[in-house]
């Protein structure tokens, strides 16, 4: 056997295994590289896609009193045990809200909402009142 072909045996195994490698660095153009940032900025706006924002964990209700009238998330509202719970109560006049059961207390101002915020962790049937007017907001229903 020759030198050259001895050296190409011996060369040619190397040069496969370098050419293989090729193309392993990141391109200098992005939009090259086909990565999901290149392919959002070819993607036309009707095709993008977005997430719809993130809905709040538990349960959000929200009650207003106005001329002793209440209105809103009222009369019997359920709720699933374990459950966050948020009400919002806007009253035009000052007043305490109480839910029973859970002693839970809000002190409300004139015209400002008010939040109240609780884990429905006890089961029932629990009446949320304004103290002073003796209004009941709702009735929550745990279970």
């Amino acid at each position: 056997m020759s030198r050259r072909t001895v050296l190409a045996a011996t060369l040619l195994p190397l040069a496969l295994v370098v050419s293989g490698c090729a193309g392993t660095d990141a391109p200098d153009d992005p939009a090259a590289s086909g990565s999901p940032a290149s392919r959002a900025q070819d993607t036309p706006e009707s095709e993008a896609t977005t997430s719809p924002p993130a809905e709040p964990a538990g349960t959000t209700l929200a009650v207003q009193v106005a001329g002793g009238r209440v209105t809103g998330d009222t009369g019997r509202v359920t709720v699933p045990l374990g459950d966050p719970v948020t009400v919002t109560i806007t009253s035009d006049a000052p007043d305490e809200a109480h839910l029973h059961g859970y002693d839970v207390t809000a002190d409300l101002a004139a015209g400002a909402p008010t939040e109240l915020a609780f884990d429905a962790t006890v089961p029932g049937v629990f009446e949320l009142e304004l103290h002073e007017a003796g209004t009941v907001l709702l009735t929550l229903q745990v279970s």
